[in-house]
């Protein structure tokens, strides 16, 4: 089963880059998108084959995720059931055979860290809902998670140590949910290597240089592990300024 995740930082704008193309071409199973800036009725793309679920933000051009799946869920549910965690369009849950699929889009702690509390608050519920799911099957979580977890997992790690996205909290609350049962399925295979990055910055020629973060995961919970038949990133497809991330998984 091939599932791709891919932060398009607007769906309208990425389908005049290339959008198509790609989704095409790589012919996935589960294809998720985050950041899609839009709601559903505010463009008609055909996405033949595939059934669409769409969570958006109450606020118009803002966050937004959805999920296309060849084959139908047998449930699919939005959000975490935590009011001031719901308006923003972050979470789609598609219920597969063999496990639970979130689409997650993780609030990011931005600039002077003006809401790195709330974040903190979003990542322990955030964990909980997922090993609530648990309970009942397996759960595989994709999307922008929004944090290098590991120095390797961005090309300037002392100078960012305490910009959104590697902060030593927001990497304790990543260590602290893959302690509590996942496995980050990129470096389960790929433990040591460097330069693998999903996002970059559009200021100065930071993708040119390869100067990014890795920010966009496929997590599962250790019950999966030896589902797991490969992961993968794709820095060559542009349109974003986040690439696709892919994980190939039995089932």
């Amino acid at each position: 089963m091939k599932l791709i995740s891919w932060n398009v930082n607007g769906l309208r704008a990425c389908m005049n880059k290339g959008f198509m193309d790609f989704f095409r071409s790589v012919d996935a199973d589960v294809f998720c998108i985050q950041e899609s800036k839009m709601h559903q009725d505010q463009a008609s793309f055909d996405f033949d084959g595939y059934e669409e679920f769409w969570n958006s933000a109450e606020k118009k051009g803002y966050s937004g995720v959805a999920v296309f799946s060849k084959k139908r869920p047998l449930n699919v549910t939005y959000d975490m059931g935590i009011e001031h965690h719901d308006k923003e369009g972050r979470i789609i849950c598609a219920e597969f055979e063999k496990f639970y699929l979130v689409n997650v889009y993780t609030p990011n702690s931005q600039r002077e860290l003006a809401r790195l509390q709330y974040r903190m608050e979003w990542e322990d519920d955030f964990r909980a809902y997922l090993k609530n799911l648990e309970r009942s099957k397996p759960v595989v979580v994709c999307g922008d998670l929004n944090v290098a977890h590991q120095e390797i997992d961005l090309k300037n790690p002392k100078t960012n140590r305490k910009n959104a996205g590697f902060t030593d909290e927001e990497r304790e609350k990543m260590s602290k949910l893959l302690e509590s049962g996942f496995i980050d399925t990129f470096r389960y295979f790929y433990p040591t290597l460097e330069g693998a990055y999903t996002w970059w910055s559009y200021m100065g020629k930071a993708r040119a240089n390869n100067t990014g973060w890795r920010i966009d995961y496929f997590l599962c919970s250790t019950s999966l592990q030896d589902s797991l038949v490969s992961a993968k990133i794709y820095p060559e497809i542009m349109g974003s300024d986040h690439c696709p991330v892919e994980l190939i998984i039995e089932g």
